[in-house]
């Protein structure tokens, strides 16, 4: 995998905002905060903070894949979605092109996850230390060898979609870390498509859609 940074230079992509609430439909390619160095500054949130300067971090989505990310544009916001996230009360869906002709027409992984330390920052199994994961998911379209997945994690953990379809034998498409021939594809095909949240103020549900570019 190169290590060069080349993000691409979408403009920003809006889906909604209100005074507490900011949705924002992620490129692929870019960071979602700064890495280390300068090299690695640029990235989602010091664009939408250029926009919408009280805008402030809930969650993250990894550099390779796209989609629906929420900000915060107040403290209070943050610690109220910051909760939904740990409490496990908002809804995601992803879309994702994997390996192979999967058999089932749904199911799930329970598998837990933990740092790689020697290969960091990759993951991997361990049912020692490794922290529990779950994503359930849904067949879509098979063609030419290639599945379509609806993929619904349960829990968060870094690269859980990931590595969960490694797992069960069906690498996601173009991932450069989990996947032996991810040159052969122009990008991840992970992408957050929806998003559900209760609105901080006032607490009524809301959820959020980009379509998948692939």
């Amino acid at each position: 995998m190169s290590d060069a940074y080349t993000p691409p230079h979408d403009p920003l992509e809006v889906i909604y905002d209100d005074a507490e609430l900011l949705i924002v439909n992620k490129p692929t390619g870019l960071l979602s905060v700064p890495g280390k160095g300068a090299h690695l500054a640029d990235c989602l949130l010091a664009r939408v903070q250029a926009a919408y300067p009280t805008a402030l971090l809930v969650h993250r989505l990894d550099r390779d894949t796209s989609g629906v990310m929420v900000f915060a544009l107040s403290p209070g916001a943050q610690r109220h979605l910051g909760l939904q996230f740990e409490r496990r009360h908002t809804k995601k869906t992803y879309i994702a092109l994997v390996h192979g002709q999967v058999a089932d027409p749904s199911g799930e992984v329970d598998l837990p996850l933990i740092v790689d330390w020697p290969n960091r920052p990759l993951q991997h199994v361990n049912y020692e230390t490794g922290k529990p994961a779950l994503t359930q998911w849904r067949r879509g379209a098979v063609t030419d060898g290639v599945t379509r997945m609806r993929l619904f994690p349960m829990t968060g953990r870094s690269h859980q979609l990931r590595v969960h379809m490694k797992e069960i034998g069906h690498p996601i498409l173009g991932d450069p870390f989990y996947s032996s021939n991810w040159q052969d594809y122009p990008r991840m095909m992970l992408h957050a498509q929806s998003l559900a949240v209760r609105h901080p103020d006032g607490g009524r549900h809301m959820s959020f859609q980009a379509k998948a570019p692939f």
